[in-house]
């Protein structure tokens, strides 16, 4: 079977995606290698200016692991191997602003066809901030649905404007999980949580990616804990917003 090389030009967001993602599609006897060009926080402008002016300004984790005192440029990324899938996302501080995405979002979209025709050019579709945190409320909210309508409304357009091959809908997929049984999906009100939350971010991009059910995944290898019941939230999350 022949490898899915997946790659991410992202932040904290897409590491949380894909820390488990290459070990669950290796459980499933997918091979996938992930990789995530990593800046905390970093907006699409500022992948745009490192794009335009060749910085190395990324930090590298591979396979859901960080790899120490490694550097890379966007450009090194792109011609490192031949990449099936690379994601694009905005930081999550500005994702419901959709001035934020133009034309950042376009001008990295049209140079990653440039350099990788091949590849197909998905939207992480990142989520919304805890209800009733203070985080949340220092950016004009008061619950993950609120956020959440005007995070997708700007992850939608902006895939439409650069005719994006996709939207992997892992904001979808943590709000239904709130909405069917989850206590918590978050480890900090903002990133998600290091068993629940990365398992459901690994099952949505797993089955998006491959098209494969994801409901009888059997998979165990957690930094903590996941219940029983969550692990059933989890795969009934994904699957759902899956077959939309």
């Amino acid at each position: 079977m022949k490898t899915i090389n997946v790659l991410s030009i992202g932040n904290s967001f897409s590491q949380d995606a894909q820390r488990y993602l290459h070990e669950l599609a290796k459980s499933e006897g997918v091979p996938m290698e992930t990789v995530n060009l990593y800046i905390g926080g970093c907006p699409l402008e500022r992948h745009f200016r490192n794009m335009v002016g060749d910085r190395r300004d990324y930090t590298l984790q591979a396979d859901g692991h960080h790899i120490e005192g490694f550097a890379m440029s966007i450009d090194e990324a792109l011609t490192s191997r031949n990449w099936d899938v690379i994601t694009l996302q905005q930081a999550s501080h500005f994702s419901y602003q959709e001035d934020s995405y133009f034309p950042y979002i376009e001008e990295l979209a049209d140079y990653v066809r440039s350099m990788c025709p091949k590849a197909k050019i998905l939207i992480h579709q990142t989520w919304a901030y805890e209800t009733g945190s203070e985080r949340i409320a220092n950016h004009g909210f008061e619950t993950y649905d609120e956020m959440f309508a005007e995070v997708k409304r700007c992850y939608d357009k902006a895939a439409r404007k650069i005719d994006a091959d996709g939207i992997i809908p892992c904001g979808e997929a943590l709000q239904y999980a709130l909405h069917h049984g989850a206590e918590k999906v978050h480890r900090d009100t903002f990133h998600a949580g290091l068993g629940l939350g990365r398992f459901i971010l690994a099952l949505v991009w797993y089955g998006y990616i491959t098209g494969n059910d994801v409901r009888n995944v059997k998979f165990d290898r957690f930094d903590t804990e996941v219940t029983e019941e969550e692990y059933r939230i989890a795969l009934e999350s994904a699957a759902s917003v899956l077959e939309r």
